[in-house]
Order: structure tokens, then C-alpha cells, then sequence
């Protein structure tokens, strides 16, 4: 089964160009989205956390929410 993979996070935001290119060099499909220029993507990163706050990046690997993980912990989730 292929992983569905999402980032979100910002343009700015020098750890999420670092999972952009973590992915990138694997050759890895994933989806960016970036929750400064879209609130629909916003809207859906609030809806993972109870707290409702914009906390990123978050990568979802399938149904698993990893906030701003190790390069371990995602490798081991992506391996899954």
C-alpha cells in the first residue's frame, strides 16, 4: 500500500522545507499545503489537534499525526 503523505506548513518556515526536501531526495510523493495561503488547509490542520492551533509542520503519513518529528520516528512510520 502507498503511504499518503502531507505536510503542512509555510513557505517560511525553515523545518518545513527541510521534511520538502527530506522528501524530495527520497522521491517520495507527498502534498504541501501551505496554511498561510490557504485557509482551507488551515481549516484541516486546526481539526488534527483538540486545540484547534496551527501547529507546524505536521506531516500525516496515512491516518498518523507526527508534530514535527525526528527524521527516525518519520522514517519509521513511512517504512509502515
Amino acid at each position: 500500500m502507498k503511504n499518503e503523505i502531507k505536510l503542512y506548513g509555510t513557505f517560511r518556515c525553515h523545518k518545513t522545507k527541510c521534511y520538502k526536501t527530506f522528501f524530495e531526495q527520497r522521491n517520495l510523493d507527498y502534498k504541501f499545503l501551505d496554511v498561510e495561503e490557504n485557509s482551507n488547509f488551515a481549516e484541516e490542520l486546526r481539526n488534527l489537534y483538540s486545540n484547534r492551533k496551527l501547529n507546524f509542520p505536521t506531516i500525516t503519513v496515512n491516518t498518523k499525526k507526527l508534530r514535527n518529528p525526528s527524521e527516525k520516528e518519520l522514517l519509521k512510520w513511512l517504512d509502515k
